[in-house]
C-alpha cells in the first residue's frame, strides 16, 4: 500500500546490522516476533533500501490509512516516500499469518521487502507487474530462508 505514487530512490543503509532506523512503537512485537529488528534489518539489506521502519499496532495504522489513503480500516503495510518509511501493523500481520498458516516473522520479512520494492518504484497494479513483483519478493525472501509467500500450503 503506497500513499504516494512517486518512485523513491534506493540507497544502501549505513550498515548491514544497523537498527537506527527501526522503531518498535507497539511493544507486543517483541513478544510475537522476538527478533523483529534483525528480521527487518536483513530484509532491508537485501533490497538496499534506506527507509525507516515503524512497527505499530492496528489503531495507528488505521488512522494513517484513513488520513492518507481514505480507507478507514487497518492494513498490513504502508509506505511513504518523503522521508522514506515503511510502517507495519502487528494486529494485521498476526491475523494474516494465522489465516495463511505462516510464521509472523516470515510475514514481517515479506511485508518489509514488499514495502521496500514499492519505494523503489515497483507496483502490483497490473497483472504483469504483480507477477514480477511477487517473483522478486519470493527470490529475495529465499535468500533469508523465508518460504515463498505466494505458494499455497497443503
Amino acid at each position: 500500500m503506497q500513499p504516494s505514487s512517486e518512485a523513491c530512490s534506493r540507497q544502501r543503509r549505513s550498515g548491514p546490522h544497523s537498527h537506527d532506523n527501526i522503531i518498535i512503537i507497539e511493544q507486543r512485537w517483541r513478544w510475537h516476533v522476538p527478533c523483529a529488528e534483525r528480521i527487518v534489518a536483513r530484509a532491508l539489506a537485501l533490497t538496499g533500501c534506506s527507509a525507516s521502519i515503524a512497527l505499530v499496532n492496528d489503531t495507528i495504522i488505521k488512522k494513517l490509512n484513513s488520513r492518507d489513503r481514505g480507507h478507514n480500516k487497518p492494513t498490513n503495510v504502508l509506505t511513504y516516500c518523503s522521508p522514506p518509511a515503511i510502517i507495519v501493523s502487528l494486529g494485521t500481520v498476526l491475523r494474516e499469518a494465522r489465516e495463511t498458516q505462516k510464521r509472523p516473522a516470515h510475514h514481517l520479512a515479506h511485508l518489509v521487502i514488499h514495502g521496500a520494492l514499492h519505494l523503489s518504484g515497483e507496483d502490483h497494479e497490473r497483472a504483469g507487474s504483480a507477477v514480477a513483483m511477487e517473483r522478486r519478493e519470493a527470490r529475495l525472501l529465499s535468500k533469508i530462508g523465508v518460504p515463498n509467500p505466494w505458494k499455497t500450503r497443503p
